[in-house]
This record gives C-alpha cells, sequence and structure tokens, in this order.
C-alpha cells in the first residue's frame, strides 16, 4: 500500500506525502490495533483506520487500491468499513476528514449519509527528490 500512487489530485492520497502517517502505519507500535487491512482473492485492495478521539466518537480513514478508485466501489467499500468499526468499536457517533477537492470522495461520503461539520486548513508540503 504506501507504493499505491493515485493520478493527478488524487496523489494527495498517496501514503508517501504525509511521511509521519506513513511511519505510524508501518511501525507495528505506533499503528496498535487501529489499521485494518482489505483483502480479495490475496490481494490487498484497500484499508481501513479506527481511531478513538472520544469515549463514544471514532474517526476512521480508508484508502482503496488507486485502480479500483473512480468505478464505482467507493459505496460498498465504505459501507463495508463502517459496519465492521460498528461491530468491533460500538460508536456513538463516525467521524472522518477528507479533502476538500476530492469531490468524488464527498459525494459518497454524503450518499452514505454523512453530514459537513467542519472546514480546517490543513498545511501539506510535497518534496520531491
Amino acid at each position: 500500500m504506501n507504493n499505491w500512487h493515485y493520478d493527478g489530485e488524487d496523489s494527495f492520497n498517496d501514503m508517501d506525502v504525509d511521511q509521519e502517517g506513513l511511519q505510524e502505519f508501518l511501525d507495528p507500535e505506533k499503528r496498535k490495533d487501529s489499521y485494518f487491512v482489505v483483502v480479495k482473492n490475496i490481494e490487498v485492495i484497500g484499508f481501513y483506520s479506527f481511531n478513538q478521539t472520544t469515549d463514544d466518537t471514532i474517526d476512521i480513514g480508508l484508502g482503496m487500491k488507486p485502480n479500483l478508485t473512480g468505478n464505482g466501489n467507493g459505496f460498498d467499500f465504505l459501507k463495508a468499513g463502517l459496519d465492521f468499526a460498528e461491530s468491533k468499536c460500538s460508536p456513538e457517533k463516525i467521524t472522518l476528514s477528507v479533502a476538500t477537492f476530492d469531490k468524488r470522495a464527498i459525494n459518497v461520503y454524503k450518499k452514505i449519509g454523512f453530514k459537513e461539520v467542519e472546514c480546517f486548513v490543513q498545511i501539506t508540503v510535497v518534496l520531491n527528490f
């Protein structure tokens, strides 16, 4: 998954863009039991992360293999992750964050029932060698 590369604006989701996040993902001590890999026919097709933010709230993160995005798979993938989160964590509330330009993802999130509650700026620096 750390070698997945998305095209265009979606490259924002490449794991190597966020080195701190990548280190957490790769280090079992840092990620603890908050990451879950999705496998289909022995191929990794995605992941979910579930982080407890308050006693009754979890924040989820997710990623799908780049060649599976934009093909109508998002709703079912998200639904499966939400069902898993509810069975594992029993949260009263689930939150997630998404880049404002990721209209495709936002449409899926709203379609499943998420509502926008806050917008914030995240400074991200992308460096190439």
